[in-house]
């Protein structure tokens, strides 16, 4: 019996809404704001219609482009070293080894510790006076470093605040990839002699592409979305050096109680996501069909 073609979009119907709902209208009403002046706490009656000025005045204003540089440069060293790290630790427990449940679970918690939990940690770890990274340095005859007042170390502290949560997410993902790898190839590729590291970067890693590629989209994501941790382990300082774009829009929105232009900020935001997204998925698409 024949499918009527009706029936996938019956299907799929209520979850397109849900999505439309839950992530365009957001959107849109971003749009909608970056064209009005209006501040929180009055009237929307009392908006005032501005047209492209918000836009004029984010892409005018030096600490936009300060941040968003800060972004990208946080969004690179963290994804990458996440990437690098998880897929390696992917790779190290595959295989059974003793303690490996254990293992797993160690590597998943920091996951799932509330990212304004993540930044006070760290905040006290990397305290110049009382925190653990100063007392470790200490033992080895180091001098303590004032990693929250140095703007070089500040934005290391905020990265090794990203790593230490997110690699996990990254292992998850991998992990369970080269678990649905097919057993059949990889038995094939070991009778004709391949090595293990002909092995993993000719055989494993080729075949889970796919999901590689949407974990690290996933991950490019995330790392402009970040807030909460930089939020309570620098606010963005010393200075402007840890403002990335997502906390200069929330100064702008709630500080300077400039919304228009916070709205207009954050479509810029969007503009960044959606072209690294695509870049992300057109190195392996998911989607393609077999040839």
């Amino acid at each position: 019996m024949r499918t009527s073609r009706w029936i996938p979009a019956l299907y799929v119907g209520p979850a397109v809404l849900v999505m439309a709902a839950a992530c365009l209208y957001p959107v849109l009403a971003a749009f909608q704001l970056a064209g009005y002046d209006w501040s929180m706490g009055t009237p929307w009656e009392s908006a005032v219609t501005v047209g492209w000025k918000n836009f004029a005045t984010a892409f005018g204003n030096p600490m936009v482009w300060s941040s968003l540089r800060t972004t990208l440069l946080f969004a690179a060293v963290c994804v990458s070293a996440e990437m690098a790290l998880g897929i390696a630790l992917a790779l190290a427990l595959e295989h059974k080894v003793r303690g490996m449940a254990f293992f797993r679970t160690l590597f998943i918690l920091p996951m799932m510790i509330a990212p304004i939990a993540v930044g006070l940690v760290w905040r006290y770890m990397f305290d110049a006076q009382f925190g653990l990274i100063n007392a470790a340095f200490a033992l080895v005859g180091l001098a303590p470093r004032t990693w929250l007042a140095d703007p070089s170390l500040a934005f290391v502290a905020i990265v090794v605040a990203d790593i230490w949560q997110w690699t996990p997410f990254v292992f998850i993902m991998i992990i369970a990839a080269l678990a649905n790898v097919d057993g059949s190839v990889i038995e094939a590729s070991r009778i004709d002699g391949a090595r293990w590291l002909q092995m993993t970067f000719r055989v494993k890693l080729p075949m889970i592409m796919h999901v590689i590629a949407i974990t690290l989209m996933m991950r490019l994501i995330d790392a402009f979305r970040v807030l909460e941790v930089v939020y309570v382990l620098t606010f963005g300082g010393p200075g402007d050096s840890t403002e990335i774009l997502s906390l200069h829009i929330y100064k702008t929105a709630f500080v300077g109680q400039q919304l228009g232009v916070a709205a207009a900020i954050s479509v810029l935001l969007l503009v960044v996501v959606a072209l690294l997204s695509w870049g992300a998925l057109r190195l392996s698409n998911p989607m393609k069909e077999s040839r």
